[in-house]
């Protein structure tokens, strides 16, 4: 399962460089004004219209058409579990919802709730396990605005209150750097296999928590 994507990783770092810069010469002059939240369940068909605004905006970069199109749903999606658990934030502005993400205490890495079973879904054991670092999405328009940064410090703090010691997550190569910042390390690069042949290059990141 461990396939090599350097060479998508490193066309990708170059393309996310040029977004990243032309996107930190415009947030310099925006005062955040938002609000986090968990996520409730009215709140699936917001997600629902921002999952797939995302990824076909801020992962292509990294990511052909084909790639996303095909992602969207199995590996992109919304998970019902995170809510039901009580585990998914989102965040609002104006009460528009413009990003989500959240944290698990549950065995699954990534993906939507599509075809799974809660028993295919464990729960972790904190004092042996990592926690999850999960399903990150931010509107376009509001990226590199420091959303996805408060949505990780408010899953890192509940995971550390919930007891684990270290989290683990599976990051698209578009928002690797952002996990990088933040103290995550790559571990594993791998393929996921998507429908039609296809699969989507990602990373495998781990963080221990300075308790």
């Amino acid at each position: 399962m461990n396939y090599p994507v350097y060479s998508a990783f490193h066309r990708c770092r170059l393309r996310t460089k040029v977004i990243l810069f032309k996107g930190q010469l415009r947030s310099r002059s925006v005062t955040m004004n938002h609000s986090l939240r968990l996520c409730r369940e009215t709140d699936i068909p917001a997600l629902e219209e921002l999952i797939p605004l995302s990824v076909r905006t801020l992962q292509s970069p990294c990511y052909s058409v084909s790639q996303m199109e095909a992602a969207l749903g199995p590996v992109f999606g919304v998970d019902r579990q995170l809510i039901l658990d009580q585990t998914y934030f989102i965040v609002e502005e104006q009460g528009r919802v413009v990003g989500c993400g959240g944290w698990s205490r549950r065995k699954t890495l990534f993906g939507s709730d599509e075809g799974r079973s809660e028993a295919q879904n464990p729960l972790l054991n904190p004092l042996q396990d990592a926690a999850r670092i999960r399903a990150f999405f931010v509107h376009p328009d509001f990226a590199r605005r420091g959303i996805g940064r408060a949505l990780l410090f408010a899953c890192e703090k509940a995971c550390i209150q919930a007891g684990f010691q270290r989290a683990e997550l599976v990051a698209t190569l578009a928002g690797e750097p952002l996990y990088t910042n933040y103290g995550y390390a790559e571990f594993e690069r791998y393929s996921i296999p998507l429908a039609h042949g296809l699969s989507l290059p990602v990373v495998r990141m781990r963080k221990v928590f300075l308790l």
